[in-house]
């Protein structure tokens, strides 16, 4: 017969090891938790893109890659492993949650989701059979290539303005497309000030990217529409960076934890998703900012969370589900107009048994995971319910169920 083999067991997986990541994996690895993080790309994400950070608290100044290696190093300190490998597939429906990679298979009684963002991509004509061949969107990463060449920017936000000057240090001319009125830019004053005054820099006002030309290999150049007189003009240039905004990398989530329409993961403020045991953090939440500063505050709440949760089953595993003797579970809410009271009779009512059970109390509001195991829902008809367990298994309800 064969043996059946299972995923390998971590106490805590995270999937991203950009600095929500890497955060979640310092604490986590600090609790003591068998931790492991998934990176499909370098450690740090999208932020070990950044060529130059200045607003991380107690950080003067740091580049991207510097920032990210140092969290990498941090979390490897305390015994977290760091894995460059891709999650294809989740399975949350479980008390073990199963994470699968080419590479492998690995399950943990809590996850904390951290994949991050990918860029937007507009699907222009040749915008996708040209990638890599002259159409990137990362200027730290593929800058560099386009030494003495003329280039196109597209997005006039801070992200194109500001990686668009850094492309000049290697380009002979970056162009910027911008939709608005000569001189409106999207991107903060600071920027669009130093832009417009940078002799490399140009721009082209009104407009939009129509169609990425290229020769088969490479780009040769852009066609261009004028949206005020629906002219179309090309222009020579051999890259062209696209900076349109961020996608959430969580195709590989759908079915699986709750997203909005636009495939963002809303939590509360403990990072909890709506599934029990897996948490979400960094820039994949549904948020007002996205900087390193925010994305490790996530970070370490969710870990907190997460570890938090992990006691608590261990607990509820060793003294309910494995208890030698009867276990009472009794639901209650402060916001149930006489939940309390109805409780408290219960529990009156246990301890004037011949062999009272153990009496164990929950605030639904507070354990709603929980309730959702057991299908408890509290109303004016059941303001309080019990649910008694023998070995694991329900015997008895309060509310008929």
């Amino acid at each position: 017969m064969t043996r059946e083999i299972l995923p390998e067991y971590y106490d805590l997986i995270i999937i991203g090891g950009g600095p929500a990541g890497l955060a979640a994996g310092i604490y986590g690895g600090r609790a003591k938790l068998k931790t492991l993080v998934l990176e499909k790309g370098p450690v740090g994400g999208r932020a070990h893109t950044t060529r130059e950070i200045v607003n991380y608290p107690g950080t003067i100044s740091t580049t991207g890659p510097d920032l990210s290696e140092q969290m990498a190093a941090h979390a490897e300190k305390f015994g977290v492993e760091i894995r460059k490998q891709a999650v294809k597939e989740v399975d949350f429906s479980g008390d073990e949650k199963i994470v699968k990679t080419r590479r492998g298979d690995y399950r943990a009684p809590a996850v904390i989701l951290a994949p991050g963002t990918t860029a937007r991509i507009l699907g222009i004509p040749g915008e996708k059979e040209y990638t890599g061949m002259g159409v990137a969107y990362c200027a730290t990463c593929d800058a560099e290539f386009f030494q003495d060449q003329d280039v196109f920017v597209v997005g006039s936000g801070d992200q194109g303005i500001e990686e668009g000057m850094y492309i000049t240090k290697f380009a002979k001319s970056v162009t910027v497309v911008v939709l608005h009125d000569e001189g409106v830019l999207d991107c903060n004053k600071q920027s669009a000030e130093k832009a417009l005054a940078h002799p490399k820099m140009h721009f082209l006002w009104n407009s939009v990217v129509s169609e990425i030309l290229g020769d088969g290999n490479q780009v040769t150049g852009v066609r261009i529409k004028n949206e005020k007189t629906g002219e179309l003009t090309d222009h020579s240039c051999q890259g062209v960076f696209f900076f349109v905004g961020i996608v959430p990398a969580t195709d590989f989530l759908k079915g699986q934890v709750e997203l909005d329409a636009r495939g963002w993961i809303h939590t509360n403020d403990r990072m909890e998703t709506s599934v029990d045991g897996v948490f979400a953090a960094g820039d994949v939440r549904d948020k007002y900012l996205r900087q390193v500063a925010t994305a490790v505050n996530d970070g370490a709440i969710a870990a907190t969370a997460a570890e938090r949760y992990i006691e608590e089953q261990r607990d509820f595993q060793n003294n309910v589900l494995r208890s030698e003797v009867p276990v009472t579970l009794a639901f209650w809410s402060p916001e149930v107009p006489g939940s309390l009271e109805a409780m408290n009779a219960a529990r009156e009512q246990n301890e004037k048994s011949p062999a009272p059970d153990k009496f164990l109390e929950f605030d639904l509001s507070r354990k709603k995971g929980l309730a959702r195991r057991y299908q408890v829902v509290l109303d004016a008809d059941h303001p309080a319910v019990t649910v008694r367990l023998e070995q694991g298994a329900v015997t008895a309800r309060s509310d008929g169920k």
